[in-house]
């Protein structure tokens, strides 16, 4: 899935004249990069992702101690945090922007982000109002608690050079010039220390450092930006907690889809998903093959004992009609028949009940006047039912049928 990286101006968005991006298609690779007006940056794909990259030089950084009980989703984190930057901050709290080191937990020390909260809302805002939202914003640097590493950034006329490790305390960023290299730990011109520049200050830094430095264009940091956990969208600039889920979803189902260490997993999914599908079909076959064997076994039956019977329809319903018609021309008694219906109920009638009227229609008596309680009722059901009968109460009255499977017995 394709991502835009805008790196945001240090000016205000009015005075902005560019806009420098790079496109990545699967955030690892570059296929664009250029500075353009706002109107010309291109616009992210369909389900793609818009990351703004933070410059190194408007950030601040600062090593808190989380109280316990205090955690990353507590609605005290904000003013607990501006209580514990209070004397380390040079502006106002509530001009500036606070967001949180990611994976933050109660009772550590994390590092918080502090920058201009006009400056940063306002690039937002300019970029939204552009069709060009930006779902998520990470610093351009961020304080390392590895080795030692030195980057070479800017323009000819303003380098600087920017140190991350423990070794300078997480961040440490200084103009590159030899008076500045001072500041910096006496191993830091050491062979074994990284050392990478952009080509517009490479021959500065060789120089200054007194080493070979290899090249690492801007676009790239930015792209090694985007990969970090970092998303400085929080507090007052973080989206709606749906959003946040939605987005988290979305970055894990395009790592499961594109990274290259789950293609063993995804050909392992698409394998697992075919097989089932394979034996699902199969399943259904045999199930399918299973009722047209029994279907036929029915009207086999059908057409067998009456061979008058030449199209099959509803093999069941007209069973039942043929067994009925045969016993009607042989004068046999059915258990349809009123007498079979008032044999049933009489054997299972209570003794002190009687009927004050009885009506037969098509197969069903009803028998009114009976009194019969709940359970005499139910009583009265379950003796009925095991004698090939359904019966339902209705008021003073029982309705008294053989049952279907009943009836087709010969």
């Amino acid at each position: 899935m394709s991502t835009l990286i805008i790196f945001l101006p240090p000016t205000m968005p009015g005075a902005a004249p560019a806009y420098d991006y790079a496109l990545t298609p699967d955030g690892r690779t570059l296929t664009d990069h250029a500075s353009v007006p706002l109107a010309l940056l291109p616009a992210a794909q369909r389900g793609g992702d818009v990351v703004a990259v933070v410059p190194v030089a408007l950030l601040s950084w600062h090593s808190v101690e989380l109280p316990k009980g205090v955690g990353a989703g507590s609605p005290r984190l904000r003013p607990i945090l501006e209580g514990l930057l209070e004397d380390r901050l040079l502006d106002e709290s509530a001009q500036l922007h606070l967001a949180l080191a990611p994976g933050a937990t109660a009772g550590g020390r994390f590092w918080v982000a502090a920058c201009d909260k006009a400056w940063l809302r306002g690039h937002l805002q300019t970029l939204e109002a552009a069709q060009r939202p930006v779902t998520r914003i990470v610093p351009e640097f961020t304080p390392e608690t590895g080795p030692l590493q030195l980057h070479a950034v800017g323009e000819a006329d303003l380098p600087q050079l920017v140190a991350t490790g423990e070794a300078v305390g997480g961040l440490l960023r200084v103009p590159l010039a030899a008076a500045a290299l001072a500041l910096l730990p006496a191993t830091s011109p050491n062979e074994d220390v990284p050392a990478l520049a952009e080509p517009g200050v490479a021959a500065l830094a060789e120089q200054l450092l007194q080493r070979k430095v290899s090249l690492l264009t801007r676009q790239q940091r930015w792209l090694g930006a985007a990969r970090t956990p970092w998303d400085l969208a929080q507090f007052d600039l973080a989206s709606s907690g749906r959003a946040r889920t939605v987005k988290r979803l979305s970055g894990v189902g395009r790592e499961l889809l594109q990274a290259p260490g789950w293609r063993p997993a995804r050909w392992g999914a698409l394998l697992l998903l075919l097989v089932n599908l394979i034996g699902l079909n199969a399943w259904a076959w045999k199930e399918q093959s299973a009722l047209r064997a029994r279907r036929a076994a029915v009207q086999g039956m059908l057409v067998k004992t009456f061979p008058q019977v030449k199209i099959v329809v509803d093999a069941p319903l007209q069973m039942e009609r043929e067994v009925a018609a045969l016993r009607q021309a042989t004068g046999a008694a059915s258990g349809r028949d009123l007498e079979a219906i008032l044999a049933a109920l009489g054997a299972a009638i209570p003794a002190d009940q009687a009927a004050s009227s009885i009506e037969y229609v098509a197969g069903e008596a009803r028998i009114k006047g009976l009194q019969l309680s709940t359970q005499q009722a139910s009583s009265l059901s379950g003796q009925l039912r095991s004698m090939g009968y359904s019966a339902r109460q209705e008021g003073d009255t029982v309705l008294i049928k053989q049952e279907t499977t009943q009836a087709l017995a010969p």
